[in-house]
């Protein structure tokens, strides 16, 4: 079957300009009234109620730490104090959640949009709000009150789209990834479904890019493990830089969490509370599916699909997103949809049409989400994790008495493990259906491990514990589809380096400069070089390089030149084998270590040197030249200028093993690097009788540049140097920079 026979796509022009966004954002049909819609007089009173009953405090490092009567009051305070540190990042998260990027981006947004609301429909959120348990629709009225007060109360700030929050959207983003099982359907090949062309895979979805590793490392050390017999948690996410806001919630219900919050929701998404401590790493487990259908058009033009012996009919949606135009108006875009039980379709392969089956719970997932910030030991996580609906994260958790955990994500559906579901499956077999969900007892984890840690480095379950972890033999093989990566060896040889564990050494093993990759890859590539023939040109070019590399220790330092070196020529090294790797199966890691051939070790090489001379003047360059922190501007996506000032960051990619992550690169006009990606909000927590914590957070907590928190832990965040937490009150006395009520 053709691509022009199975869809249909609409045009119609709307309202423009600011009159045309406002109908849109009030979720109004085109030509309805052209002002954003005015709050009621019931709702200015509830937003000045919960107003009166929340203090904002803000530290001397802008951190707010929010205290409300109740926890609605609580949630109120947080949104408040996130809006008026950065309101752009969260007015675009909600954009992208809600699927109406396009309306504020336009065409280059489209694709992203229409996959969104192929597995969210606003009308069936609104429906989900309705029945949902009154203290949770409390909390999210409270979450859209506090956007509206900000609004409302800084009539300077002209939102881009979204005039006026409503009470239901915090279901489209529910969970607190950075990006989210979605991301996994390719916008090329759903653009060449419902657009009716011919696109091309990128080469990103192809897995042909040096990519940055997304995700995080986590670590639990029991008191068995540490010189004062306290639990100690690690909280190290590698996301974009700016994602979340460090905050501290606190309410007279029992809410006192601190941590990171994704911008735009209301809970704690990586932190811990005087009890309890939680970090998320990106997992690796297989648990978003694709189902091949085989399509049956008949005579009346219905389509069905062949499921076991019968046809069943295919769902039909009409989807219309709003998409801005280059004059600044608006323009709808009509699109019918299709879904088995199976999931939305999603594109097309080898003739069947390719349906996607991924969590959507986006009301336990909210639950879920708020309320493990108020567990107070493993017992009651475990509780609440039995909503099963956290379908992308790992879990590190440790708590006050001392207990320690590794826990995959509680999403994992049951399914035949003689099927490879890395793959599209048959969707016409009924044997390849999900069959429920794993019980938690059933999945891989590390509860209380005798050896005293865990960890997870979006790596396999399989070392998570050491010689304690799962075994891989128990488990299907769902259970992981991503291997080992560097990081994975580099944290085991720190956590077994020691049983003396305190904070600040937690914190040095975070930061420990060891690489990991370099290790495995410098020695093969010594060889090769010893291999030449004497008096070969080649060889004699690339002796004093491969000297650098043989007699280097393997560490990332600031002034280090065989760092530099190291980076350029794996970043080569990994262009040459990264397309082998990927059709043999192998990681790019084991390929590079196992595979590479000798030219191509040494052709990378020839190039690292060429590259480093053409931009530096020579080959011998510290790492901190090359590799730097900038920060310009508030724009969520920045430019980068090697006239502008920068500092110098040790630390490198995560891709060569370090704990420690950097993503940076060069940009268009830079010879730099300009670090965009990986440590971001840093902490580690010991638990005890009186917790202490210490964090750190990219750049500085502000988005605003005329804020003296813009960049004012710039300095901290290069040299891993993180700062105490006010926790307490009296930790924070002393330490107030101004005290508040929201809209005053």
């Amino acid at each position: 079957m053709s691509h022009t026979q199975h869809t249909d796509v609409s045009r119609r022009r709307v309202l423009g300009g600011a009159a045309g966004l406002a109908a849109v954002a009030a979720g109004l049909p085109a030509g309805a009234a052209s002002a954003a819609p005015r709050q009621s007089p019931p709702d200015a009173a509830r937003r000045h109620r919960h107003a009166a009953r929340v203090t904002i405090t803000r530290d001397d490092w802008g951190v707010p730490h929010v205290r409300g009567e109740s926890d609605a009051d609580a949630v109120f305070g947080m949104m408040y104090a996130q809006a008026e540190d950065d309101f752009d990042r969260i007015e675009r998260n909600y954009l992208v959640a809600l699927g109406r990027l396009s309306e504020a981006e336009g065409e280059s947004a489209i694709w992203q949009d229409l996959r969104q609301r192929l597995f969210l429909d606003p009308a069936s959120l609104k429906k989900t709000y309705a029945k949902s348990p009154g203290w949770l629709r409390a909390l999210m009225r409270a979450w859209a009150d506090g956007l509206n007060h900000y609004l409302a109360t800084h009539p300077e700030v002209r939102p881009r789209v979204i005039r006026r929050f409503e009470p239901w959207m915090p279901l489209s983003f529910s969970e607190g990834s950075i990006g989210g099982d979605i991301e996994s359907v390719p916008l090329s090949q759903l653009e060449a479904f419902y657009g009716k062309r011919t696109v091309p895979m990128t080469d990103a979805e192809r897995g042909l890019l040096i990519r940055e590793p997304t995700g995080s490392n986590g670590m639990a050390i029991a008191p068995s493990r540490t010189r004062d017999g306290r639990a100690l948690l690690l909280i190290n996410p590698h996301t974009s830089f700016f994602f979340r806001s460090e905050q501290h919630v606190t309410s007279d219900e029992g809410l006192n969490a601190y941590g990171a919050a994704t911008w735009g929701q209301f809970f704690i998404y990586q932190g811990f509370n005087a009890d309890t401590g939680w970090m998320h790493t990106t997992s690796g487990v297989d648990n978003v599916d694709e189902f091949a259908e085989r399509i049956v058009t008949r005579a009346d033009g219905s389509r069905h699909y062949r499921y076991g012996d019968v046809l069943r009919p295919v769902t039909t949606k009409k989807i219309t997103l709003s998409c801005r135009t280059a004059d600044g108006g608006q323009e709808e875009r009509g699109f019918t949809t299709f879904a088995t039980h199976h999931g939305p379709i999603v594109r097309e392969a080898d003739g069947k049409w390719i349906a996607c089956a991924l969590m959507n719970k986006p009301l336990d997932a909210l639950k879920q989400s708020f309320l493990r910030t108020k567990t107070r030991d493993y017992a009651g996580y475990r509780r609440v994790a039995n909503l099963k609906a956290n379908s992308s994260n790992n879990t590190l958790f440790a708590d006050s008495k001392g207990e320690i955990a590794f826990l995959m994500p509680q999403f994992m559906p049951v399914r035949d493990d003689s099927f490879d579901y890395r793959r599209p499956v048959d969707g016409s077999d009924p044997a390849t259906d999900w069959r429920g969900l794993h019980s938690l007892d059933s999945m891989p984890q590390a509860v209380n491990p005798r050896n005293g840690w865990a960890f997870n480095t979006n790596n396999w379950p399989w070392t998570a514990a050491g010689a304690d972890s799962p075994d891989a033999d128990d488990y299907p093989r769902y259970f992981d589809r991503v291997g080992e990566n560097p990081r994975g060896p580099q944290a085991v040889r720190v956590l077994s380096a020691r049983d003396d564990f305190t904070p600040r050494r937690l914190i040095a093993a975070a930061f420990d400069p060891y690489l990991t990759a370099f290790a495995r890859l410098v020695p093969g590539l010594v060889a090769a070089w010893e291999r030449l023939p004497a008096g070969s040109g080649q060889k004699e070019r690339l002796a004093g390089p491969v000297a650098l590399l043989r007699d280097w220790n393997r560490r990332w330092a600031e002034r280090s030149t065989a760092t530099s070196l190291a980076v350029f020529w794996g970043e080569e090294l990994w262009a040459l084998t990264v397309e082998a790797a990927t059709e043999s199966g192998m990681s790019v890691w084991d390929y590079m270590a196992e595979r590479a051939s000798n030219t191509q070790r040494l052709g990378a090489l020839q190039k690292a040197v060429e590259r480093l001379e053409q931009d530096f003047g020579g080959w011998r360059v510290p790492w901190g030249d090359i590799n730097r922190y900038q920060r310009n501007d508030g724009s969520i996506v920045q430019e980068f200028s090697d006239a502008k000032p920068s500092i110098p960051v040790p630390f490198t990619s995560a891709r060569w093993g370090s704990l420690a992550s950097f993503g940076a690169k060069r940009y268009p006009g830079t010879k730099r690097f300009y670090g965009t990606s990986g440590n971001s909000f840093v902490a580690v927590v010991e638990f005890g009788p009186r917790l202490r914590a210490w964090a750190v957070t990219a750049g500085g907590g502000s988005g605003h540049p005329e804020s003296p928190h813009f960049d004012d832990q710039a300095e901290r965040y290069a040299q891993g140097d993180l700062r105490p937490v006010y926790f307490y009150p009296e930790d924070l006395a002393g330490h107030v920079e101004r005290r508040y009520r929201p809209g005053t």
